[in-house]
């Protein structure tokens, strides 16, 4: 049987929802990179009566999605159903997404070179799956019917109004079968989704994008090239995925003076990949506020995380690890032992965020 928790964001159970404005509104939004799903977690999210179970992947990270209204993730697998597999051709069990909602994550992201690993089920049912657990989403739609309302998909939160958009380089040459639409990095379709969410009278305009080459710590000219056209055409946050590791982070300032954010990659959330920079990743927290009708970013900081698989009873165990708390606070004692390689990461990771400009690691836990 599936359990889902309902948290605060139930608010964004019908994808579109307008809360009356104060005075002052701010909202919060958290971004983490890929969610992968790799045979041995499938393995390991296997229990004994057949059934799986993820909850314990993001138990300890539960805290820092639930502090935010809008809390986004990539997912980088279908939901194809059985058989399960892992790469090359994904398709993980529905809990895994079932864990994600239970611990904060209420939108996804589902444009990127995995998203036609199964095909035109793969794409369907990845959709029917998570519109189910009410999820907001964008990127893949079943038809141009679905496509209508989620490309660009708005959401008001505290008279807010934020569009989102999502795009992928190519999907592993696997073609998508009609009626089924996956967004595609095309500059032209672009710029005419992105007046579409001017027209909307969105106040930010945010841009998930799938782009790079995998396992640079740096970007590549296209991905220089291709953010400072979103950001010319007025795209305020962008946030990078595909590489699975880290790549460094900008916040700032065009000449009417409005900041503007691009990640280039938040690297691996969750994964069975051990290479150096790809057993970590980093979740990015934006802060907006709106003022007389003026939405700024206020602050925007991230919070490197790394995934623990320590052996216990014969089974491993993926835990996404909050690795800028413990680093300061000291790992809890109920964290299994074998995490030194937490250490490891951070390390090199905070070498790579050290090209940052204006976005920095936090000081404190945030808000919880």
């Amino acid at each position: 049987m599936i359990v889902i928790r309902i948290a605060k964001t139930i608010l964004l159970l019908i994808g579109f929802f307008t809360v009356c404005p104060l005075s002052s509104q701010k909202v919060t939004l958290t971004f983490v990179g890929d969610v992968m799903g790799h045979s041995p977690q499938i393995n390991s999210a296997r229990r004994d009566s057949g059934r799986y179970d993820y909850s314990e992947c993001f138990r300890l990270i539960e805290p820092y999605f639930m502090s935010s209204e809008i809390a986004v993730a990539n997912l980088e697998v279908t939901l194809a159903g059985t058989p399960y597999t892992g790469y090359p051709t994904f398709s993980s069990p529905d809990e895994l997404v079932v864990a994600l909602k239970n611990a904060g994550v209420n939108f996804l992201v589902t444009a990127n070179n995995h998203s036609c690993d199964r095909r035109k089920k793969g794409v369907d049912r990845t959709i029917e799956i998570i519109d189910d657990l009410y999820f907001s989403h964008t990127g893949t739609f079943s038809d141009s019917a679905d496509m209508t309302g989620k490309h660009p998909l708005l959401l008001s939160v505290y008279g807010i109004r934020l569009a989102f958009l999502n795009y992928t380089y190519g999907t592993n040459g696997i073609p998508v079968t009609k009626p089924n639409i996956v967004n595609h990095i095309d500059t032209v379709a672009m710029s005419c989704d992105i007046q579409m969410a001017k027209e909307m009278n969105a106040d930010k305009i945010i841009v998930c994008i799938h782009w790079g080459d995998e396992y640079k710590t740096t970007p590549n000219r296209s991905q220089t090239g291709v953010a400072a056209f979103l950001q010319r055409s007025g795209v305020d946050i962008i946030i990078g995925s595909h590489p699975h590791v880290i790549q460094p982070m900008h916040l700032t300032q065009n000449e009417d003076s409005t900041r503007q954010i691009v990640v280039y990659s938040l690297g691996n959330f969750i994964s069975n990949q051990r290479n150096p920079y790809t057993d970590g990743g980093a979740m990015i927290r934006i802060e907006l506020s709106k003022q007389d009708s003026v939405t700024v970013i206020d602050n925007a900081e991230y919070l490197l995380t790394w995934v623990h698989i320590p052996v216990v009873d014969g089974r491993k165990h993926y835990m996404v690890l909050p690795a800028s708390v413990y680093d300061k606070k000291g790992v809890p004692g109920h964290v299994p032992q074998g995490y030194s390689g937490m250490f490891k990461y951070l390390q090199l990771a905070r070498q790579v965020m050290k090209n940052n400009t204006g976005i920095f690691e936090i000081e404190e836990e945030w808000d919880l």
